[in-house]
C-alpha cells in the first residue's frame, strides 16, 4: 500500500478531501502530510449551513497529528473559504480539527488523556510540546465542556472554601454532592461569592435544592437564606467542619497548657499536637502507647480531647429526638468544662443547632465528597507548585474535577 493511501485511511478522510503527498524525513524525525480537496464541490457556510462554491483559500496551515512511529506528524492544508450573502467570508469547517485549533481532534483527544494523568510540564515532555500549547488544550477543553453542559442546580449541594495561597486568599467552591463534581468557583468567601451561583438559576430551579452541606460561615448562611425557600430546613452544617472547630479548640487548650508546663520546666505535651487531633480509632499504632500515658495524666488538654471525642458520637444517632437528648447532655458537659475555647465552640454549635440537627431530619449528607475533591485539588495545586494566576487554578480544577465533557467532537479522523 502506498503511503498516501495508508494515511488517507488512517486519517479517515472522505470526499472531497484526499491525501496529496507524504514526506517522511528520518533526518528531521517528522512526517508531513499534505491534504487537498477535489474541485467543483459546494461547501457549507459554517454559520448558516448554506451550500456555496469556493470563494478563495486561507493561507496554508499546519496541524499537529498523532505521532507516526515516534515521529511528530503534521497535517498541512489550505482551508477553503466561502462568501456567504448573510455571514460574509467564512472559512469552512474542517473534518480533522476544530476552529482555531492547531491540533487535529485525534491529537487533542490524546493530549487531554495525557493531561488527566500528569501535570502540564509532564504532559509537555511526553507530547513534545510547549507549556503554553498544553495549557491551551486544557483551556479549550474546559471551555468546550462548559459550553455543552446543561445548566442545572443539583438537589444536594456542598459549599466550601479553598485557600489559593498564603495571605488569606480564598475561593468559594460549590459541589454536586451526588455527582462528586465541582459546579462553580468564585473569588473570595463573601456572600456575593455564593450569590453568584444561586443568581444563575430561577427561583423555580432553586426550589429543587433539598439540602446544602456547608460550614458555619455567616456569609454563606446569609446567601442560602436569601436565595432558597425554607433555608433553615435545608442548611446542613457539615460534620467535618463542626469537628474541625472542636479540634481547633483542643489545640488552643493544648498550646496554653503547654506554655504553662514549659514555664515550670515540664515538657509533657511537647510534640503531642497531632495526637490530640486524631480520632482515637484512627490513632496510628506507633503512638498508642504514649497517648495512653498522656490520657492518664490530669491534663486540661485531655479533658478537651474527651469532649471532642464524645461529640463525634452525635452523628451515630438516627432519630432527631435521641440526637437532641445526646446534644443536651454533651452541651452541659462542654459548657461546664472551665475550658474557654471548648465553651466558645459549644455555644457556636448552639447558635447553629438547627443546621446540625438537619442532618437527621432533612438529609443525612456531609461534605465528604467535597473533602475528597479538596484533596484532589490540593494535589493539583502541589503539582503546579501553586498557582499565581487564580483563573489558571480555576481552569485546572474544572478540568480535573468538573465532570465536564472535555473532548473535541470527532470528525471522522482516525488515530
Amino acid at each position: 500500500m502506498r503511503d498516501i493511501e495508508f494515511y488517507a485511511q488512517v486519517l479517515g478522510l472522505a470526499d472531497p478531501w484526499f491525501v496529496e503527498d507524504v514526506d517522511l524525513s528520518v533526518e528531521n524525525k517528522r512526517v508531513d502530510i499534505t491534504v487537498s480537496h477535489h474541485e467543483g464541490r459546494l461547501w457549507a457556510c459554517p454559520t448558516c449551513e448554506a451550500e456555496l462554491p469556493i470563494f478563495d483559500h486561507s493561507e496554508k496551515r499546519a496541524w499537529r497529528h498523532l505521532d507516526t512511529g515516534g515521529f511528530p506528524t503534521w497535517l498541512h492544508a489550505r482551508p477553503p473559504r466561502v462568501k456567504c450573502p448573510t455571514d460574509g467570508v467564512r472559512q469552512v469547517r474542517l473534518p480533522w480539527a476544530e476552529p482555531r485549533s492547531r491540533f487535529t481532534t485525534a491529537f487533542e483527544r490524546f493530549a487531554i488523556d495525557v493531561l488527566k494523568e500528569t501535570d502540564i510540564s509532564g504532559a509537555a515532555n511526553i507530547l513534545k510540546m510547549t507549556w503554553d500549547e498544553c495549557w491551551g488544550i486544557m483551556e479549550r477543553a474546559v471551555a468546550r465542556g462548559k459550553a455543552v453542559k446543561e445548566p442545572q442546580i443539583p438537589a444536594l449541594i456542598g459549599v466550601d472554601e479553598k485557600a489559593v495561597r498564603k495571605g488569606h486568599s480564598y475561593m468559594t467552591l460549590v459541589y454536586d454532592i451526588a455527582g462528586g463534581t465541582v459546579e462553580y468557583i468564585a473569588d473570595d468567601r463573601k456572600q456575593s461569592s455564593l450569590d453568584g451561583y444561586f443568581s444563575a438559576f430561577s427561583p423555580a430551579q432553586r426550589d429543587s435544592v433539598t439540602a446544602v452541606a456547608m460550614d458555619m460561615w455567616e456569609p454563606y448562611i446569609n446567601s442560602v437564606k436569601e436565595h432558597l425557600t425554607d433555608p433553615e430546613k435545608k442548611i446542613v452544617f457539615d460534620r467535618f467542619h463542626v469537628m474541625k472547630h472542636m479540634g481547633e479548640a483542643v489545640d488552643t487548650v493544648r498550646k496554653g497548657e503547654h506554655r504553662e508546663l514549659r514555664a515550670e520546666g515540664i515538657d509533657t505535651l511537647k510534640g503531642s499536637k497531632y495526637l490530640w487531633l486524631y480520632a482515637e480509632k484512627n490513632l496510628p499504632d506507633k503512638h498508642k502507647s504514649r497517648f495512653r500515658d498522656l490520657k492518664t495524666l490530669n491534663l486540661r488538654t485531655g479533658r478537651a480531647w474527651a469532649i471532642k471525642e464524645s461529640l463525634a458520637a452525635l452523628w451515630d444517632y438516627h432519630r432527631p429526638g435521641w440526637a437532641m437528648l445526646f446534644y443536651k447532655q454533651w452541651f452541659f458537659w462542654a459548657t461546664h468544662s472551665r475550658l474557654k475555647a471548648v465553651i466558645a465552640v459549644a455555644y457556636m454549635i448552639k447558635r447553629h443547632l438547627y443546621g446540625v440537627l438537619n442532618y437527621f431530619s432533612a438529609a443525612r449528607i456531609t461534605n465528604a465528597a467535597a473533602e475528597g475533591l479538596n484533596s484532589k485539588i490540593q494535589t493539583i495545586k502541589k503539582m503546579a507548585y501553586g498557582f499565581r494566576n487564580k483563573e489558571h487554578f480555576k481552569t485546572a480544577i474544572f478540568f480535573h474535577c468538573g465532570g465536564l465533557q472535555l473532548y473535541p467532537g470527532t470528525h471522522g479522523i482516525a488515530g
